[in-house]
């Protein structure tokens, strides 16, 4: 009986951690802590209109506000809700064009971009490239963007 009680206990607790394959990304926020390995990237609040970077503070990083306007980051992380960032189609840039990289923070997790670029005519419809569950997108932010869409919980990387 008490092999029994302590097996549905480690059952009820792998249970109730939700697994590691399937966790769930931390939600950036002001003065939390940043993950490994995301350092100088920014991140934009549920919100929509709120940015954060992740910053040297004393001895280790963390999520610090960043007022708009500000120059374009290089380094992006996606955590859940899709950040929608303005591209070089419009003044005030937050990404800009060239090749990039977007890598899953968790095996389980797909990254995506979702492009509008500005044509003669306005703007285009979306074009969307996803990767496959954790692995790497390799991709090109077009010269042109309107607004492009980051999805999964990725870090994207321009490459210079």
């Amino acid at each position: 009986m008490r092999r029994s009680i302590g097996v549905v206990a480690t059952v009820v607790a792998v249970a109730a951690c939700g697994g590691v394959a399937n966790a769930e990304p931390v939600v950036p926020a002001v003065g939390s802590s940043c993950p490994d390995g995301v350092a100088d990237a920014f991140t934009q609040l549920a919100d929509g209109k709120s940015f954060l970077a992740c910053q040297g503070v004393s001895a280790s990083y963390r999520w610090q506000p960043v007022s708009t306007p500000f120059e374009p980051s290089d380094r992006w992380l996606s955590y859940g809700p899709g950040l929608t960032l303005t591209g070089q189609g419009r003044r005030n840039p937050e990404i800009l064009s060239g090749q990039w990289t977007a890598s899953p923070q968790d095996p389980s997790s797909t990254c995506s971009a979702e492009q509008a670029p500005v044509t003669d005519a306005g703007v285009a419809p979306p074009q969307t490239t996803a990767g496959k569950p954790g692995q790497v997108l390799h991709f090109e932010v077009v010269p042109v963007v309107f607004t492009i869409t980051l999805t999964g919980n990725c870090l994207w990387e321009r490459v210079n």
